[in-house]
């Protein structure tokens, strides 16, 4: 924990409550020592604010490393802005940098650290529950963390896609749910255990979110015939 995190966590989480008033439920349910993963829906921006806000300890999340790679001032700013609110850089794509993003995770875990991720893997353009992808599960099942699901609701009116500063005058709301223990599940080299403990989040995700279910990945455009073939193809989505 770096004196930027140290700082940011005493001054912007108590003027984020002031200001906007979230409304946090569940916060006695989420353990305070250990490696603990929160799995959370992602409907905006704000999210990565919202939860570490909320949440009763500290948690890291990893944010773009063009965030941390901005020059003068407003690089400055950016760059302690982010490392106050526990992000760590990464370079997010699929392949070896997913990977990578996995290690750095389970790097935090090992440290007995809560990390939060996105199941759905981008926001929710939309308002839907995507189906998840395997990561969180994977973490989980590798490192025996338990898994906390989150639903967020209302950060998308608080901060809508495109919008420079969030909106004054809305209220959002973070549920914390149950701890999943998702050992039950199998191994983490199993396929099948990977997606049944994906499967087990994304529901109670969804139990705490209301959202309506989109039964189908959230994908972003496909590029070419290629990448149009490989979103058809059956595979693990990460």
């Amino acid at each position: 924990m770096t004196w930027t995190y140290a700082v940011g966590r005493f001054f912007i989480a108590p003027l984020a409550r002031v200001v906007y008033r979230p409304i946090v439920e569940g916060r006695e349910r989420v353990p305070r020592r250990g490696p603990v993963i929160f799995a959370s829906n992602h409907l905006s921006f704000i999210d990565s604010i919202a939860i570490p806000v909320a949440a009763p300890r500290p948690v890291h999340f990893l944010a773009k490393a063009s965030y941390f790679e901005g020059r003068g001032l407003s690089g400055w700013v950016t760059r302690e802005f982010f490392t106050s609110i526990g992000a760590i850089p990464v370079r997010r794509g699929a392949g070896q940098a997913a990977l990578d993003a996995l290690d750095q995770q389970r790097l935090l875990l090992d440290e007995g650290k809560a990390v939060a991720l996105y199941p759905e893997g981008t926001r929710s353009l939309d308002g839907r529950l995507y189906k998840g992808r395997t990561g969180a599960a994977f973490l989980a099942l590798q490192t025996g963390a338990p898994v906390v699901p989150v639903g967020l609701v209302g950060t998308d009116e608080v901060m809508p896609v495109g919008a420079k500063m969030p909106v004054r005058g809305k209220r959002i709301t973070v549920r914390f749910g149950d701890p999943i223990d998702v050992s039950a599940h199998g191994a983490a080299t199993s396929g099948r255990a990977r997606r049944a403990a994906t499967d087990e989040i994304m529901a109670a995700i969804h139990a705490l979110s209301g959202q309506e279910l989109a039964g189908e990945y959230n994908e972003a455009p496909a590029h070419g015939a290629v990448e149009r073939i490989k979103q058809v193809l059956p595979h693990e989505r990460r």
